[in-house]
C-alpha cells in the first residue's frame, strides 16, 4: 500500500518552493538590506531534527493507517474497503499537509529572523549560486530546532 508513503523529493520540493516565496517577500519588503544570504535547503531538511521528527511522525501515521486497513479488509465488502481506503487516504493527506505547514512556518520564521539579524535583502538557494553570498545554512538549522 504505497499510497500512504510520502516521497522525500516531493516533500523537499514543497518546502523549497515555500522558502523561495518567503525569500522573495523578504527581499522585496526591505530597502535598507544589503547582503545576500545562501542556504542549502537540502542540508537543512536532511539534518534538522524537527524535520526528521515530523517525517517520522508522518511515516508512523501512514504505517498505522495501512495496517488498520489491511486488518479490516477481510470483514469488508470491496466497496466498503474502497470507501474506507479513500477516507484513510484523505485523512493521511490532511495530516501530511499539516506537518508540511509546520515545517514551512519554521523555515519562514528562521529565514526572516536571520535576514533581519544579518541585514540580508535576498536569500538564495545554494544549489543555484556558483559563488558569493553569506552561507546561513547552519543558522537556519539552529533556529528551526
Amino acid at each position: 500500500m504505497n499510497m500512504l508513503k510520502i516521497g522525500k523529493t516531493t516533500f523537499v520540493t514543497l518546502v523549497l518552493l515555500t522558502a523561495f516565496a518567503v525569500t522573495a517577500v523578504i527581499g522585496g519588503c526591505s530597502s535598507s538590506t544589503t547582503g545576500i544570504g545562501i542556504v542549502d535547503m537540502n542540508k537543512v531538511m536532511a539534518e534538522n531534527p524537527k524535520v526528521q521528527q515530523l517525517q517520522e511522525q508522518l511515516n508512523t501515521t501512514g504505517k498505522t493507517m495501512s495496517e488498520q486497513l489491511e486488518k479490516d479488509k477481510a470483514s469488508m465488502t470491496p466497496e466498503e474497503f474502497q470507501k474506507t481506503q479513500e477516507k484513510s487516504y484523505t485523512e493521511f493527506m490532511k495530516t501530511k499537509q499539516s506537518l508540511e505547514a509546520q515545517v514551512d512556518a519554521s523555515v519562514k520564521k528562521a529565514l526572516e529572523q536571520i535576514a533581519k539579524e544579518k541585514n540580508l535583502g535576498v536569500i538564495l538557494y545554494k544549489n543555484g549560486v556558483a559563488q558569493g553570498g553569506i552561507d546561513i545554512t547552519d543558522e537556519v538549522k539552529q533556529k528551526m530546532q
